[in-house]
């Protein structure tokens, strides 16, 4: 059997036109994007084992996605130098591969992470979106306070079972550590929502941002959101906020590659998979 070597893809999409990360055989997806290019340049099955951190849902947009595959050495050796640029002639204009880099064998793109990081989009200007960010950006149609926004945040941070915020698998936890949670106005006027954590399951980003939204619009109490966490099932007062609002913005990793092994091990012990 050759020789193979692992790498770690750094990937940035517009998730507009994607129906999700994971690939599906009759919708456009980034995973099957990928791997078709990846199928053209190097040849069908060359490129195996595509693992990413966090499989985005449709409309979900991503600057610091990460992925590995694996690959023959001898073929990394013969395309390392130009594979990057061909990938960038290769692919739609709505997905990049920013970067590929050799890493260690046990490094896992889903189980060594250590924390993924989003940021949620809102304007409440009272002309909407800008035409130009509308794919970016939810249009709220209340005025938002940033100071409420901000308190109902603080009651989500923390470890905590987030069944009311999450779309349940079987034999799957809800428990999860949300280590950043807050909201920013940018100069634009943008309300950004930043929201970190070890790992998310299937809405719960989106499902926080709804909950979040209608306590900064004042329709909901600014202590609501954290009072849903005693329930064990989820909530059916909580919307789901568009995908459209939302972006993977970076996934952390320990500093020491020495530690991915550790911390793979570590993440399947704690939770069974999960989706980003």
């Amino acid at each position: 059997m050759d020789e193979r070597i692992r790498l770690r893809l750094d990937v940035s999409y517009d998730g507009t036109g994607f129906s999700g990360w994971a690939a599906q055989p009759t919708r456009r997806t980034v995973a099957g994007v990928l791997v078709e290019t990846l199928d053209l340049v190097l040849g069908a099955g060359t490129a195996t084992g595509l693992t990413v951190a966090g499989r985005t849902d449709a409309g979900v947009h991503a600057t610091g996605q990460v992925c590995h595959l694996d690959l023959p050495v001898d073929v990394w050796r013969e395309h390392e130098g130009r594979l990057l640029r061909r990938l960038a002639r290769l692919l739609p204009t709505d997905v990049r591969v920013r970067a590929m880099t050799e890493v260690p064998a046990d490094f896992d793109a889903r189980f060594s992470a250590t924390f993924r990081r989003y940021e949620y989009r809102v304007t409440d200007a009272p002309f909407g979106a800008e035409p130009l960010r509308r794919h970016e950006v939810l249009a709220w149609p209340k005025p938002l306070d940033l100071a409420a926004l901000n308190a109902a945040a603080s009651g989500l941070v923390g470890e905590h079972d987030f069944a009311a915020y999450c779309r349940r698998k079987e034999n799957a936890t809800t428990l999860r550590e949300v280590t950043r949670l807050d909201w920013r106005r940018d100069p634009d006027g943008i309300l950004v929502a930043t929201v970190q954590a070890d790992a998310f399951c299937q809405a719960m980003v989106r499902s926080l941002v709804g909950a979040m939204l209608v306590a900064g619009d004042g329709r909901r109490p600014v202590e609501w959101p954290g009072s849903l966490l005693t329930s064990e099932v989820r909530s059916s007062e909580v919307t789901v906020a568009p995908a459209r609002g939302l972006t993977l913005v970076a996934v952390g990793y320990p500093a020491d590659p020495a530690d991915y092994a550790r911390r793979a091990d570590l993440t399947r012990r704690l939770r069974v998979p999960v989706e980003g």
